[in-house]
């Protein structure tokens, strides 16, 4: 079988990896330049998304880019310790949850896909599909045109793949968040533990990293989306600082901080009702952004099973139906789960208050059983190429 993969992120070099292992030949079309680089800021890999990349053979190359996140401390704006829970996994799980850049994990995985024989071509933009046959030919901007037995989209929130295969697909929305990230120095954070402040104007994440710096990510909610380009880092961080004034931590911080990454607007996706056609299929973003820290976990467990699905069917287009099937019950619980946990951002006063009551409660005895779904998924194994 012969694939074309469109988007050269951590859903479209997983999909490579995954193909691979089921005998595919696969090529990686990258609209960018360069499909890995320092694009974004920190990710975090849950226990179930390690596991894909366990049955895609490379975690531990992944987990060597990051560093070890086992446990998670939750705050409210006053400084008040929520709860604290493991971060990512179950209590007893040893699989401790990875935190890297994203760009060292979508090195990781192209080096990966491309040591399997993955062909990655950059700087080469769809534009549309055209079912021919039992196939699919890809149309890219600068004019040139590509064929394939499957055409994966795996091109992000604004895919084009999702236009192409329904032209009547939900369009991202602004969700009422836009994150900034950076990094501090000579402030403390204690290594290994993950924590969330959800602070007045939105929350605040920070870690302490292995070498004594901090990264940190502030989602604010501000309900009109606003106009990020021809800000500076320092105007940023004083908007930042006047923002979580009232938040010791998050301030000094801010106060600390020696290198900021570029704002994101956060964006929400109603459900997308085709994820298949012909000879076309999404993943990752392209068919269903999660977010809840679960992004790329829920891209690699894509790249597994629709690479399982295939070579478990007799067509391709049962195959295509069994992944749509496999996945969409999962990924729709994980995106309510989600919604909750960015409403608990945007709130009030007076439901952060409620909030404050509450979470210690279910911190403390339920939260590990709530999540035990979400983190004790195991795909088990791909056949194929070690």
């Amino acid at each position: 079988m012969n694939v074309i993969v469109i988007g050269g992120g951590v859903a479209g070099t997983a999909c490579a990896i995954a193909l691979r292992r089921i005998g595919a030949e696969v090529t990686v079309y990258e609209a960018h330049a360069d499909p890995a680089g320092q694009v974004g800021s920190f990710l975090s890999l849950a226990a179930n998304g390690l596991r894909g990349l366990r049955a895609l053979g490379c975690m531990e190359q992944v987990r060597q880019a990051g560093f070890a996140v086992p446990d998670q401390r939750m705050w409210a704006a006053s400084g008040r310790l929520l709860g604290e829970m493991p971060r990512g996994r179950r209590a007893d799980d040893p699989l401790f949850s990875t935190t890297l850049m994203r760009g060292h994990l979508v090195e990781t995985l192209r080096e990966h896909a491309r040591g399997l024989g993955a062909r990655i071509v950059t700087g080469r933009r769809l534009t549309g599909t055209t079912p021919d046959g039992d196939g699919v030919v890809a149309r890219f901007a600068d004019g040139s045109s590509a064929r394939a037995d499957l055409l994966v989209g795996a091109d992000g929130l604004w895919s084009a793949t999702r236009r192409a295969l329904d032209p009547l697909a939900p369009s991202p929305a602004y969700a009422g968040l836009y994150t900034v990230s950076g990094i501090a120095e000579g402030v403390a954070s204690r290594p290994g533990t993950f924590n969330m402040v959800f602070a007045r104007n939105g929350a605040f994440l920070h870690l302490g990293a292995p070498d004594g710096t901090v990264w940190w990510s502030a989602q604010v909610a501000e309900p009109l989306q606003p106009e990020l380009a021809g800000v500076s880092d320092e105007q940023w961080l004083e908007r930042l600082a006047a923002l979580y004034r009232a938040e010791r931590q998050p301030s000094t911080i801010i106060r600390a901080t020696t290198l900021l990454h570029r704002p994101t607007l956060m964006h929400t996706l109603a459900e997308v009702p085709t994820w298949h056609g012909g000879r076309v299929v999404l993943v990752g973003d392209a068919a269903h952004p999660v977010g809840a820290g679960q992004g790329a976990s829920m891209a690699i467990e894509d790249a597994v099973v629709l690479a399982q699905s295939l070579a478990s069917t007799a067509t391709v287009e049962d195959g295509l139906a069994a992944y749509d099937r496999l996945r969409r019950a999962r990924v729709g619980k994980l995106s309510r789960s989600a919604a909750s946990n960015r409403d608990a951002k945007t709130t009030g006063p007076i439901r952060r208050r409620l909030n404050e009551l509450i979470m210690p409660i279910v911190f403390r005895h339920f939260y590990d059983r709530a999540t035990a779904w979400l983190y004790t998924h195991d795909l088990g194994t791909l056949g194929g190429r070690p």
